[in-house]
């Protein structure tokens, strides 16, 4: 009995066994657990076996949807291999060799489970699922303010801060709200003071909106809150991204506490300025002001008060009020004290201008008042003499004759100044500054030459010669401007300029010379003497070289002529009794006759020639 019931029970197990590997034939089917890939791109979900080598073996793709499957795509080890019609993914997805599953263009609709199911006949049957994840990155979340106006606290109920919407995201992004860099805590408890109101719209293309609205019950220390959302998003590798709104702040009504009066001027105020003084509260909206300086009411616009132009009488004290509805205990009052800078206008002893002598001394006294410490300084053009109030000027001369300047500054109060000039005359002998020589090119030119004189009463001019003559002032200077033509008396003894006034006179000779012109065509000789370089050149010289050359070489011809006739007749003086007579040989000698000139072009030439032999 026994043994019959061990037998039976090793029957069972055999035929368990044997049933186990039939339905699973030993197929190991591997997949990827998930694919990740971006909407729009191509996915690749592979899939390999193990353990059968039936030649009737077939793979097959199948999307999971609520439960259901659906093949899509199936390949044999024979080689046939289709894709299904009448499927979300018709169209859009192949098998390959190696029974990979392609899919093209991928959309969220496609965020799927899908089985690579193995066939193998007797060998069984083998199944892997793949779960393929689509990502698509949202747009940059927009915040908008509510339509309300404003906010007010103290409000028994929370109000909509702004709304936040991020659209065409995959898989659903989520909406997280900052205030001043910090995050608020997620909450959809409408009871709570800070809650938030999400909402998700799925759109046709699979992609999905998402929108959430802020309330909050603000305070006052929120006046100057900023707030932002920000969008989380999965993406495939890189994990949690995120996009940042732009920021918001709300408009906040509370009440004012204090009043503050303020000067905008940046620097102390003076006289001629343009004075502004504004009046605010600590609250929102700000009340109405009104300003007064004593009891004297004075105009205002939003809070700010405008002073043009002002004088010292504008100094004092000025007063601003504000009554806000909502705190009517507050003391709303802010009050300046403006001080008005100024300068009197500056005052010189002897104020007239002065006419001294040359040689003599004189001396100013440069006073200012001012409503703070101003310093003196005295300056002539641009160059500072002296600080303080006394100007002293000891033996005077031509050249202090000029305008003086006083000039008082407040060094506390920029821009702040006030000055007075004086004109200080030296009068005496006219004096010329020294002249300046005139050259021309060749003689008959127009030559112009300029004397500048020195003197009070205003010198008057002579010339000698007479030319065409302007009179012109420079500086401490009457200037005498002549033109005429350099002849040759001029040439040799030059103009005389002659100027006087009543208390004397002086003249000084301006010389007339020819402008000594360098020919860069021209070689000089040890000599001194020109040398053109080319016949070409000879042709460009001047007629006057031409002449000059002509009239020395007939001198050289006569003075050879003379001494040969001489020589003939034993008339030398320079001979002597004791020394031969000049033989034939002797004349037969070469005669080295130097022959100089005034003129430029001639000096020191050297002219060698050979005097023919007796015949």
């Amino acid at each position: 009995m026994d043994g019959m019931i061990f037998g039976r029970t090793s029957l069972l197990c055999t035929l368990l066994l044997w049933t186990f590997q039939v339905c699973s034939g030993g197929v190991v089917v591997d997949v990827a657990r998930q694919v990740e890939v971006m909407k729009g791109e191509t996915a690749k979900l592979p899939c390999k076996y193990t353990g059968s080598d039936s030649p009737n073996t077939i793979v097959e793709w199948f999307i999971e949807d609520q439960g259901t499957r659906t093949r899509v795509a199936f390949h044999s080890k024979s080689g046939e291999e289709k894709s299904d019609e009448g499927t979300t993914l018709s169209g859009r997805v192949t098998i390959g060799a190696d029974f990979t599953l392609t899919i093209t263009d991928v959309k969220p609709s496609d965020e799927l489970v899908f089985h690579c199911q193995v066939t193998a006949g007797a060998q069984g049957v083998g199944d892997g699922s793949t779960v393929l994840k689509v990502f698509f990155a949202p747009e940059k979340p927009e915040l908008t303010k509510p339509s309300t106006q404003s906010i007010s606290v103290g409000e028994s109920t929370s109000s909509e801060i702004g709304t936040c919407v991020t659209m065409n995201g995959h898989p659903q992004p989520r909406i997280v709200w900052f205030k001043n860099d910090k995050p608020i805590p997620e909450d959809k408890d409408r009871s709570k003071e800070t809650y938030m109101v999400p909402s998700v719209v799925k759109e046709a293309s699979g992609l999905y909106t998402i929108k959430s609205v802020l309330y909050m019950r603000p305070t006052k220390a929120d006046k100057d809150s900023v707030f932002q959302c920000i969008v989380e998003y999965m993406m495939p590798k890189t994990g949690i991204n995120q996009k940042k709104s732009d920021t918001i702040k709300i408009n906040l009504n509370y009440p004012s506490e204090k009043a503050t009066f303020t000067l905008l001027n940046t620097h102390p105020v003076k006289e001629g300025d343009t004075v502004e003084m504004k009046c605010e509260t600590d609250g929102n909206p700000q009340p109405e002001f009104e300003f007064s300086k004593g009891s004297k009411p004075i105009n205002g616009q939003g809070g700010l008060v405008t002073l043009k132009s002002v004088k010292r009488e504008a100094s004092g004290e000025y007063r601003c009020n504000a009554l806000d509805f909502d705190n009517l205990d507050a003391d709303l009052t802010g009050t300046i004290n403006l001080n008005v800078n100024y300068i009197d206008p500056v005052s010189i002893t002897p104020e007239q201008s002065q006419v001294v002598g040359i040689g003599k001394q004189v001396e100013w006294q440069c006073r200012v008042h001012a409503s703070a410490t101003a310093t003196v300084q005295w300056k002539k053009g641009s160059v500072v003499l002296a600080g303080g109030s006394s100007l002293s000027l000891q033996e005077v001369t031509y050249k202090d004759a000029g305008e003086y300047v006083c000039v008082g500054s407040v060094p506390s109060v920029p821009g702040l100044t006030a000055q007075r000039s004086v004109n200080l005359t030296v009068e005496g002998k006219p004096k010329i500054k020294a002249p300046a020589p005139g050259e021309v090119r060749k003689e008959g030119d127009m030559v112009t030459l300029k004397c500048s004189a020195y003197g009070f009463p205003a010198p008057q001019f002579t010339w000698t010669p007479p030319g065409k003559e302007s009179i012109s002032v420079e500086d401490n200077m009457v200037v005498s401007t002549v033109t005429l033509q350099a002849t040759a008396d001029i040439m040799m003894s030059g103009v005389i300029c002659e100027v006087s006034n009543k208390h004397g006179k002086d003249s000084e000779t301006f010389p007339i010379s020819l402008k000594r012109a360098i020919d860069n065509s021209a070689e000089v000789l040890l000599s001194g003497n020109p040398v053109l370089k080319s016949a070409d050149k000879q042709q460009g010289g001047s007629s006057g070289v031409v002449v000059a050359v002509v009239v020395c070489v007939l001198l050289l011809l006569l003075l050879v002529a003379l001494i040969y006739f001489l020589s003939k007749k034993n008339n030398l003086p320079c001979s002597k009794k004791d020394k031969k007579e000049v033989s034939t040989t002797d004349r037969s000698e070469n005669i080295v006759v130097e022959m100089k000139t005034d003129k430029a072009n001639e000096e020191a030439g050297l002219l060698n020639k050979k005097v023919p032999a007796e015949q």
